[in-house]
């Protein structure tokens, strides 16, 4: 079960045919959260959830179901179709995940409460042991939860609604709901959202920033003096100035190749880009070598 912490989107890789590669996919997860995340979500945005194929995600989800650390995978759905949603989570189900972050189906414009209220009620009525982590992104859905309408869905789904991942930024400083998980999307409010009684973060970029996030999270925890937050934010900070699927894939691909591979239409960063990105990096004093947990 989702908790407290400092949890990844974490990247999907592919061959060189566009197929998952699923066991490089799993390894990546995996060395992550070596490196001290608690644990990674699979098939969130940054994991290219809308443009990978339901047999895939099947694929990946019998894989994890016998790994050593099934206990920190987590699930996307990342599907415009609520019937391959269901579908998805009812595969998951079958190897007992019951946690997954969802966020109400994107492409259609004014999307309305209502709509999104009977997504979810529908979810809940066919699959009633499902424990949801809505995902608040309304440059990807169209769509803004308010405090108010996640209030009403937790007070309606009290067992099934229990958290949000806030990638919009509008609830994390004004919800307030006891015993609901709060997660801004940004590590660069990672200890503000703390402070604010919140619980930790989901985050593309915690795949590269794993132990200065988690040395952060167990400071605060610890109530011990801040040392490494300011470099936390400033590597953030760099990644958002460019699309963080291109920046990831391409950062990562410095090292390993098989990152090269997006499915159209994304791409990697120029190489222009790159070196930007790479140099910015640099200057930080960021390597991504000297970042791992002892």
């Amino acid at each position: 079960m989702i908790t407290k912490g400092i949890y990844s989107a974490t990247c999907s890789i592919l061959n060189e045919d566009y197929s998952l590669n699923v066991e490089a996919t799993i390894n990546h997860a995996s060395e992550s959260i070596n490196n001290g995340l608690h644990g990674a979500i699979f098939f969130g945005s940054t994991g290219q959830s809308q443009l990978i194929d339901l047999n895939s995600k099947k694929n990946l989800i019998s894989k994890i179901a016998s790994h050593k650390l099934r206990k920190k995978f987590f699930l996307g759905t990342g599907s415009n179709s609520l019937n391959e949603t269901l579908d998805l989570i009812k595969y998951a189900f079958e190897y007992d995940f019951k946690d997954f972050l969802i966020m109400p189906p994107a492409y259609y414009k004014g999307n309305t409460e209502k709509g999104v209220y009977e997504f979810y009620k529908h979810i809940v009525k066919e699959v009633p042991k499902i424990r949801i982590i809505l995902y608040n992104f309304e440059k990807l859905s169209s769509f803004l939860f308010t405090p108010l309408f996640v209030k009403k869905l937790v007070t309606d789904f009290p067992k099934n609604i229990i958290g949000v991942k806030d990638s919009s930024y509008n609830l994390y400083e004004n919800l307030k709901i006891k015993n609901f998980l709060v997660f801004p999307g940004s590590e660069a409010k990672l200890l503000k959202s703390l402070e604010l009684g919140c619980a930790g973060t989901i985050s593309a970029v915690t795949q590269v920033t794993h132990s200065l996030a988690r040395k952060v999270f167990d400071d605060f925890e610890k109530k011990e003096k801040q040392t490494q937050n300011e470099k936390l934010i400033a590597v953030r900070e760099t990644f958002d100035k460019f699309n963080l699927i291109s920046a990831l894939h391409s950062y990562f691909s410095s090292n390993n190749d098989c990152f090269k591979n997006l499915l159209p239409p994304l791409i990697l960063l120029s190489e222009k880009e790159k070196k930007e990105l790479l140099k910015k990096l640099s200057d930080l004093k960021f390597n991504q070598k000297e970042n791992i947990a002892a």
